[in-house]
């Protein structure tokens, strides 16, 4: 066996991805002791107070010690794997002990995602494929020999020798409801093309399970009822309560829209108008040369519309300085988009977007579209925002009042377009119809500068042949 000195292992510490983050959780683990890593290799997914990040390694070896199951929070310092850097192969994990965290301390509650909630990108619809967090209630076992030895015991031959670091196939969002139902997909056996288990299987499996704790006898009997002091991962039959912990990009969002809130006094204006020009515009430009390969929809046309009212405009951009008690105007626009997302909501902003014509801003939010679908939205790509775009038509509601982001002065909500009957030059037409909603700082916008603004948008929506006139 290979003796490594304390000298030759590098242990990788947990950095600030952001600014000033103090902790992330630890999401995935890509690589287990023994492995051979190289300097940039992908080790792990942590997840922020404000997003998912892949870190890599900086260095080359072999790693010893995952110190840190999935699903653990961690505070930003602390070294989360241990690398020899020697050249030795490293010690394997004691018989009987999960691999990849066989010298971990004992993990935190997990987190759970509320079920049956799909990923939306404010102003695009809902995504088609999404990353989403697989919390965990302790160190994962990747494919135990134990489980392999009980599915062998229940079909009544012996356990076959399975390799330790093999592991069952199945989609991310077949785990996680493996996860939330507690089902070990070990010992399932799988129905899906190439061994991949579905969410039929894990169903399936759940089911004689959840019969079986239903009928056994309780225990012991509590005098009184007491309060849940573990999360409930999922709403299951009969159950009054779900209760779900408050963290990461969820609880950053919370804290900073009560603090908006309850420090920008809000004014919100309403405006509806008649988009049909618009609609009509939007189709057209789907049909140029210069737009393809790019998606247009409405959202890039009032996106255009709110930058060139802004243009006309520029002191609703600004921010409010408490400390200096100044009122800072910025000559650049970051343009941001409200997504919804499993992990929360976040508002990644289109840099400068203000300096960009409709071709490039059309790619840019395409850009921001994958990105934010595919849950790789970095914390760069979410501050620094100046004005924000929200559309709750999406969801075919009129329009909200939206609260402000944190450090900015204005956001303008887009509702639902829709037919309605429209009085169009002298009589009542079928017309192409939605109402937006502008909320902004008083502090530092007061009526006229708002309503100004407001105005704009809807007059370029509603001829949008402005945009070549103004912008």
């Amino acid at each position: 066996m290979t003796t490594m000195t304390e000298a030759s292992v590098r242990e990788f510490k947990m950095p600030d991805v952001g600014e000033g983050l103090t902790e992330a959780e630890i999401l995935k683990w890509y690589v287990q002791p023994g492995d051979t890593v190289t300097d940039g290799q992908v080790v792990c997914e942590v997840e922020t107070a404000k997003a998912a990040v892949e870190l890599p390694i900086p260095y080359d070896g072999v790693v010893r010690e995952l110190r840190f199951p999935e699903g653990t929070t961690v505070d930003v310092g602390t070294a989360i794997i241990a690398v020899d850097v020697s050249g030795g192969a490293a010690p394997q994990a004691p018989a009987g002990q999960p691999e990849a965290v066989a010298a971990a301390p004992e993990p935190e509650a997990p987190e759970p995602e509320p079920t049956g909630r799909q990923p939306v990108l404010v102003g695009y619809g809902v995504a088609t494929t999404s990353t989403k967090r697989r919390p965990r209630k302790g160190p994962e076992v990747s494919v135990p020999a134990a489980a392999q030895a009980v599915q062998a015991e229940l079909n009544g031959h012996s356990a076959p020798a399975a390799p330790a670091e093999s592991r069952p196939l199945a989609k991310p969002p077949v785990r996680k409801l493996a996860k939330d139902l507690g089902v070990d997909l070990a010992t399932i056996t799988p129905s899906g093309a190439d061994g991949v288990i579905t969410r039929e299987d894990v169903h399936a499996a759940a089911a004689p399970k959840a019969a079986a704790e239903t009928a056994a006898p309780a225990v012991e009997a509590p005098a009184a009822p007491a309060p849940a002091t573990a999360p409930a991962v999922a709403a299951q039959d009969g159950a009054r309560e779900t209760r779900i912990p408050v963290k990461g990009v969820r609880k950053a969002t919370a804290a900073a829209m009560v603090g908006s809130a309850f420090t920008a006094p809000h004014v919100t204006e309403f405006v509806t108008v008649d988009v049909t020009r618009t609609m009509k515009l939007v189709e057209e430009l789907k049909q140029d040369k210069e737009f393809q390969g790019l998606r247009v929809n409405p959202l890039l046309l009032i996106a255009k519309a709110l930058l060139v009212a802004i243009r006309r405009n520029p002191d609703i951009n600004a921010s409010w300085d408490e400390a200096n008690q100044e009122i800072v105007v910025k000559h650049y626009v970051n343009l941001g988009i409200a997504a919804a997302t499993p992990r929360g909501l976040i508002v990644p902003n289109i840099k400068d977007a203000d300096a960009k014509p409709l071709p490039q801003l059309a790619q840019s939010l395409g850009e921001l579209v994958s990105t934010a679908r595919e849950g790789r939205t970095s914390p760069a790509a979410m501050q620094g925002g100046t004005v924000t775009i929200t559309n709750v038509g999406v969801f075919g509601v009129d329009t909200g009042t939206p609260i402000l982001n944190p450090g900015e002065s204005a956001i303008l909500a887009v509702g639902a377009i829709k037919l309605q009957p429209w009085v169009h030059k002298g009589k009542v037409k079928p017309r192409q119809v939605t109402t937006l909603a502008l909320s902004f700082d008083h502090r530092l916008v007061d009526g006229e500068l708002g309503s100004k603004v407001l105005a704009d948008v809807a007059a370029i929506l509603e001829q949008p042949k402005r945009l070549m006139t103004w912008a």
